[in-house]
């Protein structure tokens, strides 16, 4: 147990170190302390972009603070490299560059930004297979061992005495083993989630290649509520396809991981709160979100086919 806490303790370690080193920063006015938006997408302007805009309303609203950050000095996404602009601290050099490389380059051969944002979501989730496939095999041990899990929560439901916490966790430390249950197993890829989401969020408000292109209709770089409330409604789907994608995502897993028949409403609550956060995600970012909850959708279900093909 105590090689277990220690893991965590330097993963989340590593987390802190590599999160501190980088940060996407708004770009504002520095009387008004507002942050700068395009006038015709509305969305927000990063200051530290990693290459040049090529939209003409970008580069105008860049222009009034050159002395902030003088896009000229900056390569053209096309010509991008992973050592531009040098080195800029562990998490910049080690995720959001390299990241931003891949998903340009892709975007290059592809001809399309919005594409190369699946594509690149496809090949992550493809490397991870390994890590997240173990994640699904856990919730369908934790499946198998659910009724015997109940029983335990049953027979200790009332009993708050140390000695009887002891013997519970006891208890069900020997199902876990009866079953091959590794509970420490099954949050390694939300560690590692994490810093891709950021990732992602970085390269594509660092990279105005991917958030001035348009993609099946939306601005890859506004959010769901400017589109709104430019009075394009289509930007509704996405607000729909992250629900139902997370939903259907927890989902598979709920009944299997629903030991204390919490998890349920948990879950509930967590898809209200992404749908909501996912009106002030950038369109690129919600298409990222939807694209791995669809393959987390098909890892699932290829788990559980072939667990009952395997009895």
């Amino acid at each position: 147990m105590k090689k277990k806490n220690n893991k965590i303790k330097i993963i989340i370690l590593i987390m802190l170190v590599l999160f501190s080193t980088g940060c996407t920063k708004v770009l504002k006015d520095p009387e008004s302390n507002k942050a700068v938006t395009n006038p015709a997408t509305g969305q927000s302007l990063t200051e530290n972009i990693l290459c040049q805009p090529e939209d003409e309303e970008t580069i105008k609203a860049y222009e009034k603070y050159n002395d902030i950050v003088d896009i000229s000095k900056l390569p053209t996404c096309q010509s991008f490299q992973i050592n531009s602009g040098g080195y800029e601290g562990l998490w910049d050099s080690i995720f959001v560059k390299p990241l931003a490389w891949v998903i340009i380059q892709i975007g290059n051969f592809v001809k399309s930004y919005g594409l190369s944002l699946i594509i690149t979501s496809l090949l992550i989730r493809l490397i991870a297979f390994p890590i997240t496939k173990k994640t699904a095999i856990q919730s369908e041990l934790i499946s198998k061992a659910k009724p015997e899990l109940d029983k335990l929560e049953k027979k200790y439901k009332d009993k708050t005495d140390q000695a009887s916490l002891m013997k519970k966790s006891q208890e069900m430390t020997m199902i876990y083993k009866k079953y091959n249950i590794n509970p420490v197993a099954g949050c390694l890829y939300a560690f590692l989630q994490i810093p891709l989401f950021i990732a992602f969020l970085e390269a594509i408000n660092r990279v105005p290649a991917i958030f001035e292109e348009k993609f099946i209709g939306f601005q890859l770089g506004t959010t769901p509520l400017v589109g709104l409330q430019n009075g394009n409604f289509l930007y509704i789907i996405i607000i729909i396809l992250v629900g139902l994608s997370t939903y259907f995502s927890f989902k598979l897993n709920s009944t299997s991981t629903d030991i204390n028949g919490q998890s349920s409403m948990i879950n509930k609550i967590m898809v209200l709160t992404i749908v909501f956060m996912s009106l002030f995600m950038s369109s690129a970012l919600g298409i990222y979100w939807i694209t791995t909850n669809l393959f987390t959708i098909g890892q699932n279900l290829l788990v559980k086919r072939s667990k009952a093909l395997n009895g």
